[in-house]
């Protein structure tokens, strides 16, 4: 019985999970490099690539990260509509702005700046 089960788990589709269009698709109830959660959300680690490399492209992005180019789409224009980012068309290609001096959202961290967290995730 615990197979089945099990197989069944393994062959539902990522779209049944409410959360499948951010998370990595997977055959288990894991993420990237196989852990179920990490400390840092994904519009952090969205902000921390755009700060990394400005040009990169939304693929590569949904790729590191982990999540679908939609999610990554979403995840940029809530960044660019609180404020966070800018976005400048070059030719064809995107180019991402963190706006470093911005306060994180959360009471809890809203003392530290945007940049105080990349300066310790991503110098």
């Amino acid at each position: 019985m615990a197979k089945a089960g099990k197989s069944q788990a393994k062959d539902a589709s990522p779209k049944a999970s409410p959360s499948a269009g951010t998370r990595a698709r997977t055959t288990d109830d894991t993420t990237v490099r196989g852990h179920r959660w990490t400390f840092l959300t994904n519009h952090s680690h969205v902000l921390i690539l755009l700060h990394r490399e400005p040009g990169i492209v939304l693929r590569e992005v949904a790729l590191q990260v982990g999540i679908t180019e939609r999610a990554v789409q979403r995840i940029i224009q809530d960044l660019e509509e609180e404020g966070f980012i800018r976005r400048e068309k070059v030719g064809r290609k995107n180019q991402y702005e963190v706006l470093t001096e911005q306060p994180l959202r959360h009471p809890i961290e809203n003392h530290k700046t945007i940049g105080e967290l990349l300066n310790l995730v991503a110098p």
